[in-house]
């Protein structure tokens, strides 16, 4: 199996332009990236393992990897029936549940990596 390198090459093309599509069109993209640089600052701040930094650079490509197939579930339902059909309600309340899912779940990790530091910086303020 040979891989044709202008095939791949489009299939970059096409990916980065849905992030440009989510980013430039998408409110809760563009906030999912302002919340993932905030994070990142946080994480060049912070005297992080490695691991925690894999972890935390996962959980980010993660929540805005859902976050994008979310907007995908919310536009081709948009195409179906764009009037107030029931089970189609449905499907966009689980694709945002599963964003939701992924958001408390990327919190979470970064609650166990960031608070210590975050208490420890305090503490370090309080006893001086």
């Amino acid at each position: 199996m040979i891989i044709n390198p202008k095939k791949l090459l489009k299939s970059f093309q096409v990916a980065f332009n849905g992030l440009r599509i989510g980013i430039k069109e998408e409110n809760t993209v563009r906030i999912g990236v302002i919340i993932a640089l905030i994070v990142v600052f946080f994480m060049l701040y912070f005297p992080l393992d490695l691991q925690e930094r894999a972890i935390i650079t996962l959980c980010i490509f993660l929540v805005l990897g859902i976050e994008l197939m979310n907007t995908q579930v919310e536009r081709v339902t948009n195409l179906i029936d764009s009037n107030h059909n029931q089970e189609i309600r449905k499907i966009k309340d689980l694709a945002a549940g599963a964003v939701l899912m992924a958001v408390i779940g990327a919190a979470a990790v970064a609650g166990f990596i960031f608070l210590p530091h975050i208490i420890r910086g305090i503490s370090y303020l309080f006893n001086r």
